[in-house]
């Protein structure tokens, strides 16, 4: 495949930098006046780009397939990338763990699968506080370590924008390791069901899994049978996204390709903008709206169908497959009835999108031990909710955003271990929020796939 060359500076057809800034964007970093922050952009506009135009454009073209519902998008991973966890064996843990639930969704719904991790970017994270109060001491919120430090101390709560040069580094080094390990034989299909086949014999619910296991194995074995030893069942195709959160970064990263003449955003694949900085007039939409990236929008359950039409018509106005997803965050109780009128309107609006359910923002909340966390029935429920509202539109659930690890840490309760509050003290962290462990990830998957079967008819 032959990518394209990317040039560097402020890019014709795309707002600058002082005309987002005069839009007044939310969940901003105030960065000290005395702050290195112009010659850290200007450092960041001449690094080499973190993808490439022709990979967001191959992923454009997959996710065009979901929108016609013949393909599933799977999207995962960490909450808040720290610097720290930028390890071999974290990067390893993540990625197994994905390519795990992906040969157990795609078998189930004979169709692809997307692969799309919240990975190499996700180093920024909105707040619904600027400030936080531990023993009567107010210092600012933690907003990732793009921006500032996780440890409760003035020093660490200054937002210092070398850090945007710490997460360009550390999104590089993620991606080289990404990389090697889908192409060079560790996302080989039969591994990845073996590994499966352990989780099936030693989870406290694996028993319920092992007739669709079964099935796959039969399957390997007869292409085996058959002497299929193609590349394709060695290596994936594997796609970086995160949220677009700060600016200064994304703009910095932004580049015209050299094919096409047109912008994108190289720092990621995909990239979405959140629930909290969506505004139609907002400066996070109007940059995207500016880029040839697939874009992602976070729907939740205060969203009207006039909102989503706007939104089409802002960010996808040729109407282009796989331009725009929209992934809900509705919460288990009220996405069976919040959902379904939007899926009304964007069916009837025309445009193709592709719809994927984030189960896990809608569902969090604080235990009387102070930790916040979320119940893994809620999780479960809210996807059932999604493909019910689906099923009774007659449109396609497109696919799952999961925050996971490939650790097994103790921060969502329930699942096959029956993990309670009490059980959070013993291995909480997320940086953020809480994520699904990798036997509650895993076992989410094989349920999802009983529930696509059904979707596939």
């Amino acid at each position: 495949m032959q990518f394209a060359t990317l040039t560097t500076g402020e890019v014709p057809g795309v707002p600058s930098l002082d005309e987002l800034r005069a839009l007044k964007p939310l969940q901003q970093p105030e960065w000290p006046e005395s702050s290195p922050l112009d010659q850290v952009i200007t450092e960041l506009r001449t690094l080499p780009p973190l993808v490439f135009a022709g990979e967001c454009d191959d992923l454009t073209t997959k996710i065009g397939a979901v929108a016609r519902g013949e393909a599933f998008i799977l999207q995962g991973g960490d909450c808040a990338e720290t610097f720290a966890g930028v390890t071999a064996e974290n990067i390893r843990a993540k990625l197994r763990v994905l390519l795990q639930m992906s040969v157990v969704l795609q078998y189930a719904a004979s169709v692809p699968v997307v692969k799309i991790g919240r990975i190499a970017g996700q180093y920024a994270k909105p707040r619904s506080s600027g400030e936080e109060t531990r023993d009567g001491v107010t210092l600012p919120s933690y907003r990732g370590d793009a921006v500032n430090g996780f440890e409760f101390t003035p020093e660490s709560r200054i937002p210092d924008p070398q850090r945007l040069r710490g997460v360009y580094n550390a999104a590089a080094a993620t991606l080289n390791l990404t990389r090697a390990f889908t192409t060079g034989g560790y996302a080989d299909l039969h591994q990845v069901h073996a590994w499966n086949t352990d989780f099936v014999k030693s989870s406290p619910v694996g028993r319920r899994y092992e007739q669709l296991a079964s099935e796959i194995e039969r399957a390997l074995a007869f292409m085996r049978a058959c002497g299929a030893t193609s590349d394709e069942f060695r290596t994936v195709d594997f796609y970086a996204s995160h949220e677009a959160l700060i600016l200064e970064y994304e703009h910095a990263l932004t580049r015209i390709d050299s094919r096409t003449e047109q912008p994108y955003d190289v720092s990621g694949h995909l990239l979405w903008v959140g629930e909290r900085t969506r505004q139609l007039d907002g400066a996070h939409v109007e940059f995207l709206a500016s880029l040839s990236n697939p874009l992602g929008v976070k729907i939740g359950p205060t969203t009207t169908p006039e909102y989503v039409r706007a939104l089409i018509d802002k960010l996808n106005p040729k109407g282009i497959e796989g331009r725009l997803t929209f992934i809900t965050r509705m919460g288990a109780g009220k996405i069976r009835t919040a959902l379904p009128p939007l899926l009304e309107a964007v069916r009837d609006h025309g445009s193709p999108i592709a719809w994927v359910c984030d189960p896990m923002h809608g569902n969090t909340y604080e235990t009387p031990n102070g930790y916040k966390t979320r119940n893994f029935e809620d999780v479960m429920d809210e996807v059932q909710g999604f493909f019910d509202a689906h099923e009774q539109v007659g449109t396609w659930p497109g696919g799952v955003h999961m925050e996971l690890t490939g650790d097994d840490v103790t921060e969502c309760l329930g699942g096959g271990e029956e993990l309670v509050a009490e059980d959070l003290v013993n291995r909480y962290e997320t940086a953020c929020d809480p994520r699904l462990n990798r036997h509650q990830s895993l076992e989410l998957a094989f349920l999802v796939a009983e529930r696509l079967r059904g979707a596939r008819g």
